[in-house]
């Protein structure tokens, strides 16, 4: 690895034996961009790849030059209005109501390692020689503002990491309305724009069009990444496919509004932008004021969609999320919450979590319900006291019952929201995010607390950490149930209030890493209202999400099928959950709903007392398998197979030990088929060399089952018979591999 740098060309190469990332110093001192890809070697000078023709209808930057125009030439942080008509990285208001900006060329800095962002998540290295980080010191000496444009390079993988940094050093009020974390200019526009949209339950379903001219986009305007849209887009080659190909993915390690955007001009060139959504964003930078963006990663792979993944994963799991959980494998739990709602008591609390203990569980929730007058949705919220009619001897009290079980127990917080009817908004009415003299919209009969308030974040933290002191507190599920309306902070002046956004995400991240220093050992699991907030900036302080509130195993394998490609498998929150599935309604075998669970964090959502006898010896099971296989699973490498969006009957993926010792295929197929054909699935990540018992029965060398394929088919091939395993709708397998 290394970032070289030629002064003859005044030109920068970031390679390793990956990728090579290569930016000139262009005539107007400006930064320009003339290849990202494949590792090529290095030489001295690489202007060959700039091309400049005269067009009409173009303007030039110089009087008396008709090549040179911005219109044409690929840049790296683009503004503008001089020459460049496409969408810019950056826009300053100035207070003579101008929007043009030159930010040059001034100075450059190489340091080894990656320093940390101020206030914000980001990925990180342990050692120096782990990464390279290359620093442009750029200047507008008109308005006297420096642009520092940060690129990390990853030595061992074809990562690098990117966000900017501006501060005001002149005199004069400015307002930044426009500051993306990243832009990659491309020189052809043959790729296809995947993302990961839809809505609550049906989250992270993989979207694929062509690019054509004009502007493809996905964005949040919610204050949240949202279920709609995540903050993770890939460009593929239209040929690209989950084993071969190029890709490149992209992903914003931020929790707010965002935008993602691949703008096509009538040349064929394709600009990708992503960074925090200009909307409504409006940031006042006073003199000796710096604002730093959000951290986006990219990812090239020219090995197909699965290395992509991959690469992400390993990074996202070791250094993006930290701490003392990063490395552990996750506690099977059980959570209240499908089981009782709001209907418990302490007996029937600890009556569930007795009959998880006997069946193996190691960890007890409390879901909602347990403070203030919380009855249901419509009070108590923001009054983190236990209900004492509920949980007479508080939540320390219960937290004790289930330690004498021998399990850890943990709590169900929403500390972002409030309750009308709660001690908390009496007290405070103008805390929450409202509109002076406008109608206030609730969701699910509450209201978004403003985090834009250092005493709103500071109350939060003292009665949380209260808690967590007086009580044997394992785990925090931390929820978050609604967007934000009619966003405006009473704490803010009028100038500032486009600030908001922004500044309730910084809020949140305070109080993440407030709680998570003090109680290094907690572990939390972030949600919102199941997957409308999973993203790379809660991963840094929570290494698991739920992921959906859809708990159906048919429904989870697309959600778990698209959150795998950019979030590793210890990081999605996934359980059992009663049948017929709460919602929506469908019954499916108890094999299948744990068969979709184990690829991920695994747990129950249900009341293990209420299950047969039979039921209950298949949880043992489950439990019992999960215990002796999670380390592979939340840690192997993962293998998509079968894509549920391409296939409407089949889904298929793999995990292989990083020794390729031991591998299990999940296997599902959705509805039953009638003499139908037979199945094979081609297996991956497997040593060629070696014989793998299947099962503890068969064997089969690994080149076999890789090339040739694992034999799935089942008692639906032909007339259903003893001779083969039985099939049913919604049936599912995971396939053991031991090497030999």
């Amino acid at each position: 690895m290394q970032i070289s740098y030629h002064a003859s060309s005044r030109t920068f190469h970031l390679q390793n034996d990956s990728i090579s990332y290569i930016i000139k110093i262009l005539p107007n001192d400006q930064l320009g961009q003339l290849y990202f890809g494949k590792a090529i070697r290095d030489r001295e000078n690489f202007d060959h790849l700039i091309e400049m023709h005269y067009r009409p209808m173009t303007a030039y930057v110089f009087e008396g030059n008709k090549e040179f125009s911005l219109d044409h030439i690929k840049q790296e942080y683009p503004s503008y209005g001089t020459t460049d008509f496409k969408h810019p990285a950056l826009e300053i208001v100035q207070p003579n109501g101008s929007r043009i900006t030159n930010f040059t060329y001034v100075s450059h800095s190489i340091s080894a390692g990656k320093p940390a962002l101020k206030d914000l998540p980001a990925t990180y290295t342990e050692e120096e020689h782990e990464a390279q980080t290359l620093t442009f010191h750029l200047r507008d000496e008109l308005i006297g503002t420096e642009l520092d444009l940060h690129y990390t390079l990853f030595a061992a993988a074809p990562v690098i990491a990117r966000s900017a940094c501006f501060t005001n050093k002149g005199n004069l009020d400015l307002h930044l309305t426009t500051a993306m974390s990243l832009s990659l200019d491309l020189p052809d526009s043959n790729y296809e724009f995947v993302h990961f949209s839809g809505a609550w339950s049906r989250e992270r379903h993989q979207k694929v069009r062509r690019l054509e001219a004009g502007i493809q986009s996905v964005e949040s305007t919610r204050g949240t990444s949202s279920h709609n849209h995540n903050p993770f887009v890939i460009l593929k080659r239209p040929e690209t496919t989950e084993f071969s190909g190029e890709a490149i993915g992209f992903s914003l390690v931020y929790s707010g509004n965002f935008l993602a955007q691949a703008e096509v001009d009538t040349w064929g060139t394709t600009r990708l932008t992503m960074g925090i959504n200009p909307f409504q964003f409006d940031w006042k930078l006073e003199p000796g004021e710096s604002f730093q963006t959000p951290e986006a990663v990219m990812v090239y792979s020219t090995d197909g969609l699965n290395a992509m993944s991959q690469t992400f994963h390993k990074l996202y799991q070791k250094r993006l999320a930290r701490g003392y959980w990063r490395d552990r494998p996750r506690p099977i739990l059980i959570n209240n919450w499908e089981a009782t709602y709001f209907d418990f008591t302490e007996d029937k609390l600890v009556s569930i979590a007795q009959a998880a203990k006997n069946d193996g569980v190691e960890l007890f929730v409390l879901d909602d319900g347990w403070f203030g007058a919380r009855c249901g949705e419509c009070a108590g919220l923001g009054d983190w006291f236990a209900n004492k009619d509920r949980l007479p001897n508080g939540i320390a009290g219960l937290a004790e019952r289930i330690d004498a079980l021998g399990m850890k127990f943990g709590l169900w917080f929403e500390p972002e929201m409030v309750n009308k009817d709660s001690d908390l908004f009496r007290a405070h009415p103008d805390w929450r995010i409202c509109t002076p003299s406008r109608r206030a919209s609730h969701g699910r009969n509450q209201f978004v607390l403003d985090y834009s308030r250092q005493e709103v974040v500071d109350a939060i933290y003292d009665r949380m950490a209260t808690l967590l002191r007086e009580a044997k507190i394992s785990y925090i599920k931390w929820d978050m149930n609604r967007c934000i309306t009619e966003a405006f902070s009473a704490s803010l002046p009028a100038d500032r209030q486009g600030e908001l956004f922004h500044r309730y995400i910084l809020g949140v991240y305070q109080l993440y890493d407030r709680l998570t220093t003090d109680f290094p050992h907690v572990l939390f699991e972030s949600c919102a209202s199941g997957g409308g907030r999973f993203d790379p900036g809660l991963l840094y302080y929570a290494p698991q999400g739920w992921a959906s509130d859809d708990s159906d195993a048919i429904e989870r394998l697309k959600i778990q099928y698209g959150t795998s490609m950019c979030y590793p498998i210890s990081s999605i929150g996934a359980h059992v959950s009663v049948s017929p599935n709460h919602q929506v309604y469908r019954t499916t075998p108890i094999e299948t709903r744990a068969n979709v669970a184990h690829f991920g964090t695994f747990g129950y959502e249900l009341d293990l007392n209420k299950l047969t006898e039979e039921e209950r010896e298949k949880v043992r099971q489950q439990i019992q398998f999960m215990k002796d296989y999670r380390e592979v699973i939340q840690f192997g490498t993962f293998y998509r197979l079968i894509s549920p969006f391409e296939n409407t009957n089949f889904a298929a993926w793999m995990v292989v030990s990083e020794d390729k010792k031991t591998a299990l295929v999940g296997y599902y197929k959705i509805l039953n088929e009638v003499n139908g054909p037979y199945h094979r699935v081609k297996l991956c990540g497997l040593d060629p060399d070696a014989a793998y018992c299947v099962d503890g029965t068969s064997s089969h060398y690994g080149d076999e089952l890789m090339n040739l394929g694992l034999i799935t088919t089942d008692g639906a091939a032909g007339e259903q018979s003893p001779n083969y395993r039985k099939s049913i709708d919604f049936d599912s397998r995971i396939f053991v591999l031991h090497a030999e």
